[in-house]
């Protein structure tokens, strides 16, 4: 059985594609570029099952169209639309750790913590539509919190731990509360 702490977050299925039974992965991280897994892992209603592919080719930066095996018609690729992808944590080199990422939106999965190791949240998406990075975070206590990212306030980030360590200003956390 994968445990989530196996896996992390890289995109979800956006749509069905062909009548081969093919679908689209939009891509949030570039892992599945760096890794060496034979299949993805799809949530599927909480639990972690892995689904091997036969071909992938990208159609851009950002999308992928992978055929699925066992998947073999239009109906079967649509019940996969909207589920979240994820990649094993033990496919990536273990070189993966230089912190250096390709986009903002890589952080997506990570779990962030201030400078002295306490919990402020998992990010859940990141708005780099504009100069202001928003990471949109979900609390250790289920709440929303949003951090306007600079990279000032990065102390430290693990690539290969999914972490991220914020120095943030005092009180930015209780802004909105």
């Amino acid at each position: 059985m994968i445990r989530e702490d196996e896996v992390f977050y890289i995109g979800y299925i956006s749509k069905a594609r062909g009548i081969r039974g093919e679908v689209e992965l939009l891509f949030t991280d570039d892992a599945f570029d760096r890794g060496a897994a034979e299949y993805i892992v799809l949530d599927m209603d909480g639990i972690f099952v892995p689904f091997f592919w036969e071909e992938y080719r990208f159609k851009n930066n950002d999308t992928a169209i992978f055929k699925i095996e066992g998947v073999n018609t239009e109906p079967e690729a649509r019940r996969l639309v909207g589920h979240r992808v994820y990649y094993p944590l033990s496919a990536l080199p273990a070189a993966a750790d230089d912190g250096k990422l390709d986009s903002w939106k890589a952080f997506i999965g990570f779990n962030v913590v201030d400078e002295k190791g306490v919990p402020i949240g998992r990010v859940d998406s990141v708005d780099d539509s504009s100069q202001n990075i928003l990471l949109y975070l979900t609390a250790p206590d289920g709440r929303e919190v949003i951090i306007p990212l600079h990279e000032d306030f990065i102390v430290e980030c693990s690539v290969a731990k999914r972490t991220l360590c914020l120095d943030l200003p005092e009180g930015l956390l209780n802004v909105n509360s």
